[in-house]
């Protein structure tokens, strides 16, 4: 029942298994990279220890963060292997959520803060999957307490995130377990190992690093399964020198070419003086406009995206929106020709964004910040940033340019455990209209789509 899983997947199944089977009680933590298999493994775990315990009315359990779709999967995972290995006639599903296999049960369970779990008792094996999306509360007083009376052998399954996580520590326990006993515990299997027996898998992560560089935070965790700092800068110097281009700012558009813009609005409330001085750095949000030129790569190399290089910025401070909007409108569609523009339509920005897209057309594109739309935000940011695609302009002694690095210097990151990423400028640094501005800018490169000359081709 477990043929074709690769040699990394037996190592840490046997493992646990003779746990569970000896009954030793002992907790694993298992990290493959992203798609190398950790759920094929779980399955295949679930109906071995099923097929053997068959005879007896006991539970497995295993728990997910979401019970849709991870809880879900999860059970359908195991079914299909159920079927496959031609023995669905010993097996039923009850109350959508529990697999029956002859007098043992599979009990697949949500994670979710909300959830209901109390009640259910471990006595074969305990599963806990993504395992750093998991509440370290809620493990600990509803799920671990499962396996209390039965010496329980638990999994904990996922990929790093930060060091605060379920998983992380959880996997340095077990590190220190490991050498006191020298029974292996914790099994990590990075991209690198899954590719030695997945030749496609190491074509498709070499993209992804060429899509999202290096240092990725989503690169670094998901494939290299190292962890991320928390609450650190959201650009390292690495990656400040990788922003700095060598070209020249441009004045207006060049014929040919193809231009983009990133704007980041500022609200209308004036800010009365007392607030105004009460503020670390005093002074107001600006409305900051980015525009790019973009580059594309030879058709020798598809794969590849378009270069974006900052051409122009442009600031306005304290001006009301009424007035701004015709000069936008002007600069966009008469200086630059902007085929694509992603602005901020959040809270006051709506009725701005409405007055562009009247006025442009569908070069307008609105943006509404959620923590998850700007997380996304910020990955494609960092992504741009790593592959080298993103450059601003070489120095001119603007003060836009001294503004857009002083930003770019002091640009904080947070990183929670659900692998969303909040990115900002402390307000004790001043402020991240450049920031949100590049951005957005970013965000108009993946919403851009080339124009294509179509023609006749002479008989």
């Amino acid at each position: 029942m477990v043929h074709g899983l690769r040699p990394y997947q037996l190592e840490a199944g046997r493992a646990i298994l003779d746990s569970v089977y000896h009954r030793k009680g002992l907790t694993f933590c298992v990290e493959v990279a992203r798609q190398g298999g950790k759920n094929e493994l779980s399955a295949c775990l679930e109906l071995n220890i099923l097929a053997r315990y068959g005879g007896k009315p006991w539970n497995l359990i295993k728990c997910s963060p979401t019970f849709k779709p991870q809880t879900v999967l999860s059970r359908d995972r195991l079914r299909d292997r159920i079927r496959d290995n031609g023995v669905a006639c010993y097996s039923s599903t009850v109350d959508g959520y529990i697999v029956r296999f002859l007098k043992a049960k599979a009990v697949f369970l949500s994670a979710a803060k909300t959830s209901n779990v109390v009640g259910h008792t471990a006595h074969l094996l305990l599963e806990v999957d993504e395992a750093q999306d998991v509440d370290k509360d809620k493990y600990s007083k509803e799920f671990r307490p499962m396996g209390s009376t039965t010496n329980v052998t638990t999994v904990l399954y996922g990929t790093p995130w930060d060091d605060t996580t379920l998983l992380e520590e959880t996997k340095q326990s077990c590190y220190e377990l490991e050498k006191k006993d020298g029974i292996r515990r914790v099994f990590r299997y990075d991209w690198h190992e899954i590719a030695r027996h997945v030749p496609d898998y190491r074509k498709f992560v070499e993209g992804e690093r060429a899509r999202l560089g290096d240092h990725h935070p989503l690169f670094l965790t998901q494939y290299c399964l190292e962890l991320v700092n928390d609450a650190g800068r959201l650009f390292s110097p690495l990656q400040r020198e990788q922003l700095q281009g060598t070209h020249a700012k441009l004045p207006n558009c060049r014929p040919q070419k193809a231009y983009i813009a990133g704007i980041d609005l500022a609200g209308e409330a004036e800010q009365d003086e007392s607030g105004r001085l009460l503020s670390v750095k005093p002074g107001r949000d600006s409305t900051v406009m980015t525009i790019a030129e973009l580059d594309y790569p030879p058709r020798t190399d598809p794969n590849r995206l378009s270069d974006i290089r900052i051409v122009a910025q442009y600031c306005w401070t304290g001006q009301k929106h009424s007035v701004l909007v015709p000069q936008m409108i002007d600069t966009l569609r008469h200086v630059w020709d902007c085929d694509k523009v992603v602005v901020d339509a959040t809270g006051v920005g709506q009725p701005v964004a409405s007055f562009l897209k009247q006025a442009l057309g569908s070069r307008i594109v609105p943006f509404t910040f959620t923590s998850q739309s700007k997380s996304k935000l910020g990955y494609q940011l960092l992504a741009a940033v790593d592959s080298g695609r993103l450059k601003m302009y070489a120095s001119d002694g603007s003060a836009e340019y001294h503004a857009f690095w002083h930003e770019m210097e002091t640009a904080r990151k947070v990183n929670r455990p659900d692998s969303a990423m909040n990115f900002f400028v402390h307000p004790s640094d001043g402020h991240d209209d450049y920031l949100m501005s590049l951005a957005l800018l970013v965000e108009a490169a993946e919403r851009f789509v080339p124009r294509i000359a179509y023609g006749t081709v002479p008989l």
